[in-house]
């Protein structure tokens, strides 16, 4: 398995109950910021054989992706069933159900900056 397929799999079995991801959000946690649709390939072709979660990955406007009506109504069923709420347009929330696997860049470096007042 090649890095980026091991990390795509490994964030996306991370995803907790009640909580979404995007592709693109995915590609980027795992060092391809442009690998989206590689993403959603790992997704349809490796869920069954690592039991994936698949129906918590959205796309990056919170929609479900899914065309086939089974396969979108499957999805909303399962997150539904995990306390998301999805509106009447088929959009989840991401501001509330956004899962952040890695903190910001921003709140690493806030949190890893040597504190000043220990200098003293």
């Amino acid at each position: 398995m090649q890095p980026f397929t091991r990390k795509v799999v490994e964030i996306i079995q991370s995803i907790p109950e009640g909580r979404v991801m995007t592709y693109g959000q995915i590609a980027a946690e795992a060092g391809s910021p442009r690998g989206a649709r590689q993403v959603v390939r790992i997704l349809h072709s490796m869920s069954a054989a690592y039991s994936l979660p698949w129906h918590r990955v959205v796309n990056a406007k919170g929609e479900i992706s899914l065309q086939d009506d089974e396969g979108r109504f499957k999805q909303q069923l399962y997150l539904r069933g995990e306390g998301v709420e999805i509106s009447e347009e088929g959009r989840v929330d991401l501001e509330a159900y956004r899962h952040a696997s890695k903190p910001s860049e921003q709140a690493e470096s806030f949190f890893d900056r040597e504190d000043e007042s220990d200098k003293w």
